[in-house]
């Protein structure tokens, strides 16, 4: 195609299959990469910046040139709401303002959010839709939401897209790899009604290539998609996806009532207030954990720009727990 990508957050679990997809198309692309950030195995003629978020020099350097941006760089744990600001705010407002300034001409800037920008759905079949009001339930989300405002304001002059992934998982991804470690044993924790609770989902592959589909169409500039799976799915779906793959015979359930996970919320959250570092948990990540629907609607991204899913649940949750074992995870 001729054109420079260049992506942040490369060395996350979404940051990595976003280069391979990339190399395997022939793209050019460049990262730019924290001082203290390890490169890894990259694919080979990827260009690597490096600097913090807060280097205007550094970012002026990694825009110059670029055709598209990828934003995926992030914080997920933070002790404070201005240490999402300053994971999650910031480098988008740095980003746009060098662009501004240094590459005017650029084609699109892709900010990666997430559905916790939105806060939950009201009923889990439907979900929530780009139409509706955001309305997140920690600060997490907070710092995205405000982060999506930034965009939005520098539509204008920046054409912008933002993306929504609700919870992603596949080869490499360390999160829901929890679940299938206590699938393993025979045991499943959860937190509030497990019988209730409904999610998104989306294999890892299918969300890189949606947010490659909104990158390049002409109609997604100045706006916003939830790229997701075509269904939600409950617990029961992702146990009975695990069991074959997995092989436990019984499974002992133990769903955790609100009141607890907000008791020991509060108590780690105290602890790593204190400490000055951020923990699993707290109050604000309860608060997320115990939400019924965590659930979007897909219909929009595939009406733009045409947008399908293409792994079932079956399929997915295979292709990731054959990966956690091929590598000892599992």
């Amino acid at each position: 195609m001729g054109e420079t990508i260049l992506v942040t957050g490369s060395t996350g679990f979404i940051g990595a299959r976003t280069l391979m997809y990339l190399a395997d198309e022939g793209a050019k692309v460049r990262i730019f990469l924290r001082p203290e950030s390890l490169s890894g195995a990259l694919p080979e003629g990827v260009e690597v910046v490096r600097g913090s978020f807060s280097d205007s020099d550094a970012l002026a350097k990694a825009v110059k040139g670029v055709d598209r941006i990828i934003h995926l760089a992030g914080l997920t744990k933070a002790v404070d709401e201005a240490g999402y600001d300053a994971g999650n705010v910031m480098p988008v407002r740095n980003l746009l303002n060098v662009i501004r300034e240094h590459n005017p001409a650029l084609k699109r800037f892709l900010f990666v959010s997430s559905l916790t920008a939105a806060g939950p759905a009201s009923e889990g079949i439907y979900g929530v839709k780009e139409s509706d009001s955001s309305y997140p339930v920690s600060a997490y989300g907070r710092s995205k939401l405000r982060a999506e405002a930034l965009c939005m304001e520098s539509a204008a002059e920046i054409p912008v897209t933002i993306v929504r992934p609700p919870a992603v998982y596949g080869p490499g991804d360390r999160d829901i790899l929890q679940v299938f470690q206590m699938l393993a044993k025979g045991v499943l924790v959860t937190a509030g009604s497990s019988e209730r609770q409904r999610f998104s989902m989306i294999y890892v592959d299918d969300l890189v290539s949606g947010v490659m589909m909104a990158l390049r169409s002409d109609r997604t500039a100045g706006r916003l998609y939830y790229i997701t799976s075509l269904q939600s799915c409950s617990w029961d779906e992702v146990i009975a996806a695990a069991q074959p793959v997995l092989g436990f015979k019984r499974l002992h359930r133990l769903p955790l009532p609100k009141p607890f996970v907000f008791l020991v919320g509060l108590v780690i959250g105290a602890a790593g207030s204190l400490s000055g570092k951020p923990v699993l948990i707290n109050r604000d990540k309860a608060n997320e954990l115990v939400q019924d629907y965590w659930v979007c609607s897909p219909r929009q991204a595939e009406l733009d720009f045409g947008f399908t899913a293409g792994t079932s649940l079956p399929e997915g949750v295979s292709k990731t727990i054959s990966w956690y074992r091929s590598q000892g995870w599992l």
